[in-house]
């Protein structure tokens, strides 16, 4: 008797350490702390210095009344964007989580109102995003190698299966990739910055673009801050990978407070450029500034080179998106019995392999969507604005009810001047919300109504949508 007794005592002392060397080592699928401080702020940046910074600049230029103003717009939408990541550092440091905002608005506001974010972020948000992403490279792979009347949608599709494939290989060469990638992009944008302070312009392209119809400066400050702001978007994407950092979440303020200064500069630097070799009024005139200003400073040569870095920047963006995007899938499926397949987690490569799929699927669906709307970058756009702005507007709310829900937890990371900051972030995040509405088109409509179906969903399946216990 003594002896099955030892035997069952050794048999519960093994399996305990089985267990806990398991749950170490990552096998009963949970994220592990496996990223370093530099992937994260590699990923961000990449995340952020986006094809928007080519695209943007016109119409900033367009609504703004001389140098000055176009600069200090630039300058402003970084102190705003870093107001957001005050607040969210906070909430990261509180509450790290592969989840991200989902994690933070359950907290917040309860499991139903978190179910309809990751909704939104599953049908509108992230794969409109990634459908966005994947059209800008397949319109500038077209004009190198058009393949017929679908080419930017196939070309599209090919990068959101390759890219995708790429985060279910793992982790490490998810983040691997994505170094590579933002080295390319920034040696590019150097030679982008390098070129237009120190080539000479052909005046004869200048002038004929700054003589043009094009529109000239106005005075709509607020559309032009809605642009840079939509420039400076993804920063968020950090609270998805707060439980992920090797350091702790503790130094997610340090992220993203370095991360938006690296990208604040860099705006600035290019638009700098941009002003040297076109002037403000050439800036509005044109409908693809980075391209024009290499066509004034190195002809057809320097066009190339843009075409191939708006790309690179656009694909940068994109596997930022793919990683993050799936890590709110995966939560989803960890609250709720119905989406259950989307909480695995692979616990040998470090990633949620059911939900990249997922996201994969859903956005070449958009794509296809895309193809056949043929509204392009645009109506991408107007498809995800609204809804997005929301959220985040939601979040904001949710660091101020989590002070007063939850003042127990400690927090490594306070926002300074509370409540102040978060006011001005939620009072931000309100206006850009109504403008997204007044401004986009029909696609916002689309968005919006997808969203109502989430809600719509979630009552008509409640109890299958129940949380796990």
């Amino acid at each position: 008797m003594k002896k099955n007794s030892t035997t069952l005592k050794n048999n519960i002392v093994t399996s305990r350490q089985i267990y806990f060397n398991s749950k170490e080592s990552g096998f009963l699928g949970a994220p592990r702390p496996t990223l370093a401080l530099i992937d994260t702020i590699v990923l961000i940046t990449g995340i952020v210095i986006g094809a928007g910074i080519f695209r943007s600049p016109s119409v900033v230029a367009a609504n703004t009344t001389d140098p000055v103003w176009f600069l200090g717009v630039w300058a402003l939408g970084g102190v705003i964007s870093l107001i957001g990541a005050l607040c969210y550092s906070e909430l990261s440091a509180a509450f790290p989580s592969a989840g991200g905002d989902y994690h933070f608005l359950k907290k917040a506001f309860g499991k139903s109102f978190s179910f309809l974010f990751a909704w939104a972020r599953i049908t509108v948000i992230q794969t409109g995003s990634i459908a966005l992403l994947s059209y800008i490279i397949g319109d500038y792979m077209s004009k190198l190698l058009p393949l017929g009347n679908y080419s930017s949608s196939l070309y599209a599709i090919a990068v959101v299966f390759l890219l995708t494939l790429i985060n279910i290989l793992g982790i490490q060469f998810g983040t691997g990739t994505q170094k590579a990638l933002t080295a390319l992009q920034f040696a590019g944008i150097l030679i982008l910055i390098i070129t237009g302070f120190v080539v000479q312009p052909d005046a004869t392209v200048v002038a004929s673009l700054q003589s043009s119809d094009g529109a000239g400066p106005g005075s709509v400050l607020s559309l032009a801050l809605i642009f840079v702001l939509l420039t400076f978007g993804g920063w968020n994407e950090a609270a998805y990978i707060s439980s992920e950092l090797k350091t702790g979440s503790r130094k997610m303020s340090l992220v993203l407070i370095v991360s938006l200064l690296i990208i604040t500069v860099v705006y600035l630097l290019i638009n700098l450029t941009f002003l040297k070799v076109l002037g403000l009024k050439g800036i509005a005139a044109s409908e693809a500034v980075a391209v024009d200003m290499m066509r004034a400073t190195t002809g057809g040569a320097g066009v190339v080179l843009i075409g191939v870095l708006i790309s690179l920047s656009a694909l940068t963006s994109l596997n930022t998106t793919i990683f993050t995007g799936a890590r709110s899938n995966y939560a989803l499926g960890k609250d709720f019995r119905l989406f259950s397949f989307l909480g695995n987690w692979n616990g040998t490569r470090s990633v949620p392999v059911n939900s990249l799929i997922l996201q994969g699927v859903i956005a070449a669906i958009l794509i296809v969507f895309g193809a056949f709307a043929r509204n392009g970058f645009e109506a991408m756009v107007d498809f995800t604005a609204p809804v997005f702005w929301f959220f985040f507007l939601s979040t904001g709310i949710g660091l101020i009810v989590l002070r007063i829900k939850r003042p127990d937890v400690p927090r490594p990371f306070k926002v300074p001047l509370y409540p102040v900051t978060p006011i001005v972030f939620i009072g931000v995040s309100t206006y850009l919300l109504y403008s997204s509405l007044l401004y986009t088109g029909t696609g916002a409509l689309l968005g919006v109504g997808l969203l109502v179906a989430g809600l719509i969903f979630y009552f008509l399946f409640r109890k299958k949508t129940a949380p796990e216990s």
